[in-house]
């Protein structure tokens, strides 16, 4: 045994040809501090080792790194001078294995990601198998590589693979990666070892040249100067146009692989640690490594609910078809649960199955489905008309129309029909479960399971707990949800749950704003460009259909009287009175249609203008975004110590999936936090005079004034 540590060991397995493997004790390897302290030890180990011939790196799991331990990053990244210290230590370490006196080769099964595709990357050669999945995925945090990443990748496939690479955080397939030299070699899992052994031996041999292999990674980059001016002019103008301004870390790896470039490695190595520094410090890296952080504790929380589920759901039904009940059949016909669609109109039934079919035509156009795939997922819906095809599933997902008393009575149908332990969910976005619940005998196995449309594309799915629904069916539609692909949050019953209810004072933030004139237009520029919204509120009422929005106003009212009052002479309730619907009937706030090349159009509507009194009146940006977000963080808030969700890092997790809240912002609370409590309660009193919207709760006061954070721990 060369080297025995707690994640790494290496040994001799033939004669002069070491092993370096990683073999954590979790499921995983990855590169914490103390494993990159144990990686340094070992190589320098092996360098000092006689008759050392060759090395290969291996892995004990079925993954070979999937990077650095992103659960130290907001930690050590509160103090700049210790990341630096950090990340300028860490990544020699990789110049060690870099720089060893014998031919290196990787080994590479599953993932190899950040960190582990460095590791793979300071190796002379790559072998992979066919699980394997290679890439730089740091921009997704805010960050760019930081050990070498930057600037070996560019000198192995080149500066435009390189570039597109990193600044996308694109994963790559072993086929893709082969074309591109990123690896040398693609073979059978269970040959991966043996191939890796037989290139090293064929290196040791002279039959490689691995000496000439290694020479470029360690001088300034081999390019036609007018070629790289391209090829830095071309990703720079890519990521303005991709990234924008919100997300500095394309921009930041540009700039470290451009500086990199004319330098050997040590000065290209002191630009990348330079900018990955600099991007610990940002607002963006803090909140996309929360939104990781955030999503790892919902996926082990999911993960927890499915292990104590005591009903597996293995057939399922789906009552009302359309567009909404068509998208959850499809969607848990192509994640493996056979589903029973149940209208009472045939036409129903064929709008379903039609849009089962339709996303299924758009995934075979793009290659990403095949014909027999997409047979298979038709095949295992079954369209009924009968009451009886609903008979023998595990569980019933209700979609009809969004009317209480035609729920209940369909909800009440059904536990009539189905067996006694089958589950009944409630696809509703807006009806309190508990209302719902009193149409049943048994409300121990009804939940609310609200999905988001489009179905297929929309990660959230809100599992709503009423007052009598058992643990145990929480925990078997929470695991139902995960088999379905979908990100599960568990949130009580109140009006409009957690997702509409604080939705909905941002809307009428908005459209107080409308009510005084001021051009929605306008508004929606500012909240898309520069707060960030994939959608400003107008646009998104028009989406989202402005009946639905003008019906939440009323379900708003009755659940929060004071503070959400309805008012029939809003900007949205006009709308609706006028039969301007939004996209769905090609007029709302804006007007629809198509533009020249066939694509979906919008334009302002001058009637619009004129019917709400709107104005060319324009308020400082600070303050639309201001009079939009305070509403909406202070109800996230109440909803927080209402115990309506769990924990802050839920509710960014669901405004994330559910409405698209911009991740350089990571969530309502990390941009809370990153305002800071105090300025924001600053902020909110200055518009307190609007309603009790603007009004912040004393919990929050006092949060602030005693210095508490709501993402600590």
């Amino acid at each position: 045994m060369i080297y025995q540590g707690d994640s790494i060991r290496v040994e001799f397995v033939e004669d002069g040809i070491a092993e370096l493997q990683f073999a954590a004790a979790g499921s995983v390897n990855k590169f914490d501090q103390k494993t990159l302290e144990e990686f340094s030890q070992a190589l320098k180990q092996l360098a000092n080792t006689k008759d050392l011939r060759g090395v290969i790196v291996t892995s004990s799991k079925p993954t070979f790194i999937v990077g650095a331990d992103i659960t130290e990053f907001l930690t050590l990244f509160a103090d700049v001078e210790q990341t630096k210290v950090w990340v300028a230590k860490a990544s020699r370490v990789f110049d060690q294995l870099e720089d060893l006196p014998v031919p290196t080769v990787a080994a590479v099964t599953g993932f190899a990601l950040g960190g582990g595709c460095e590791a793979a990357l300071a190796c002379d050669y790559r072998v992979v198998d066919t699980t394997a999945v290679i890439g730089l995925p740091e921009v997704k945090l805010g960050l760019i590589p930081g050990f070498g990443g930057t600037m070996r990748l560019p000198r192995i496939i080149g500066p435009d693979n390189a570039l597109e690479l990193i600044t996308t955080g694109k994963n790559n397939k072993p086929d893709d990666a082969l074309k591109i030299g990123l690896v040398d070699s693609v073979v059978a899992p269970e040959k991966l070892r043996d191939a890796a052994l037989a290139m090293v031996k064929s290196a040791i041999a002279g039959d490689l040249n691995w000496k000439a292999k290694r020479q470029p990674k360690l001088e300034p980059l081999q390019a036609n100067e007018t070629e790289s001016t391209m090829t830095f002019v071309t990703a720079k103008a890519m990521a303005a146009a991709q990234a924008g301004k919100h997300y500095p870390a394309p921009h930041a790896a540009i700039k470290a692989v451009e500086d990199g470039a004319k330098h050997h490695r040590e000065e290209a190595l002191k630009a990348e640690n330079a900018a990955f520094v600099g991007l610990t410090q940002t607002d963006a890296c803090r909140a996309q490594v929360g939104i990781f952080m955030a999503d790892q504790m919902v996926k082990g929380k999911a993960k927890k609910a499915a292990k104590l589920a005591t009903k597996e759901i293995k057939r399922a039904a789906v009552l009302g078809a359309g567009i909404m009940g068509g998208g959850i059949a499809y969607q848990s016909a192509y994640k493996g649960v056979p589903v029973v669609m149940k209208d009472i109109r045939q036409d129903a039934l064929d709008l379903g199955m039609n849009e089962a079919s339709k996303i299924m035509g758009k995934l075979v156009d793009r290659g990403r489905m095949d014909h027999k795939k997409m047979a298979k997922v038709l095949s295992s819906i079954t369209p009924t008309l009968l009451d009886e095809g609903v008979k023998g599933v595990d569980i019933v997902v209700e979609a009809v129309v969004e009317n209480p008393d035609v729920k209940g009575k369909v909800l009440a149908q059904m536990e009539s029909i189905v067996d006694t332990d089958t589950i009944l969910v409630s696809n509703t976005s807006t009806i309190s479960i508990d209302r719902l619940a009193k149409n049943l005998k048994d409300p121990s196995r009804f939940c609310g399971m609200h999905f988001f449309n489009p179905v297929h594309k929309m990660p959230l799915v809100e599992v709503i707990r009423g007052e009598k629904t058992s643990e145990e069916t929480v925990a078997a539609v929470v695991a139902y949800a995960t088999r379905m692909g979908k990100t599960a949050i568990v949130v009580n019953d109140c009006p409009g749950f957690l997702v509409n209810r604080v939705l909905f004072p941002y809307l009428a933030g908005f459209a107080g704003m409308v009510d005084e004139g001021v051009d929605f237009a306008g508004i929606d520029k500012v909240m898309e460009r520069q707060f960030g919204w994939p959608m400003g509120p107008a646009y998104l009422s028009d989406v989202v259909g402005i009946d639905t929005a003008d019906h939440c106003t009323v379900v708003m009212a009755d659940g929060f009287p004071s503070r959400m009052p309805r008012d029939t002479s809003s900007a949205i309730a006009k709308l609706a009175a006028a039969e301007r619907y939004g996209q769905k009937n090609g007029k709302g706030f804006y007007n629809y249609g198509v533009d020249k090349k066939g694509r979906p159009a919008k334009e302002k509507a001058p009637e619009v203008y004129e019917m709400l009194g709107v104005t060319d009146k324009q308020l400082e940006a600070d303050e639309i975004i201001a009079r939009c977000m305070v509403p909406m963080v202070n109800e996230c808030v109440r909803c927080l110590e209402e115990g309506i969700v769990a924990s802050a890092a839920e509710c960014d997790m669901a405004l994330l999936y559910g409405l698209g809240f911009p991740p350089f912002r990571g969530g309502p609370f990390r941009y809370l936090e990153t305002v800071g409590l105090a300025n924001f309660v600053a902020l909110a009193d200055k518009y307190a005079h609007l309603g009790e919207m603007y009004q912040v709760t004393d919990g929050l006061r006092e949060m602030a004034e005693s210095g508490k954070s709501y993402l600590a721990g």
